[in-house]
């Protein structure tokens, strides 16, 4: 059965840092592209991160391009969203799911496959 499960969400001041990590079970998460995405209160979903299994490499939204990063532990079958001088904006839901792809020409991500049950990130002051 293949499950994502987000963690090391949390409320944190701006300019602060965080890793979200996202536990796959079921599946081999380097062999799929994996995205992040968030929710803010009363606005649609939107996407972080995309990074493809072909060569690892990563698409970044523009509101966090140069300050989220991710990586993977093959062995832990885990992947990583570094957030780093976090600001109120980045407040959400943030969940990982499988099989994402990007529309760059229009900034738009979107995920085929499996979703977790998200983690929340709260930055205030």
């Amino acid at each position: 059965q293949v499950q994502l499960v987000e963690s090391g969400g949390g409320l944190v001041q701006p300019g602060s840092s965080l890793r979200l990590s996202c536990a796959a079970s079921g599946f081999t998460a380097g062999y799929y592209a994996i995205g992040w995405f968030r929710q803010a209160p009363g606005k649609e979903r939107e996407g972080v991160s995309c990074t493809k299994s072909s060569d690892g490499s990563t698409y970044s939204a523009d509101s966090v391009n140069g300050r989220f990063t991710f990586s993977r532990d093959i062995g832990k079958n885990t992947v990583y969203l570094q957030m780093n001088s976090l600001k109120p904006e980045d407040t959400g839901v943030y969940y990982c799911a499988t099989d994402c792809s990007v529309l760059a020409d229009l900034g738009s991500f979107l995920a085929f496959g499996s979703w977790g049950q998200g983690t929340q990130v709260t930055v205030s002051s």
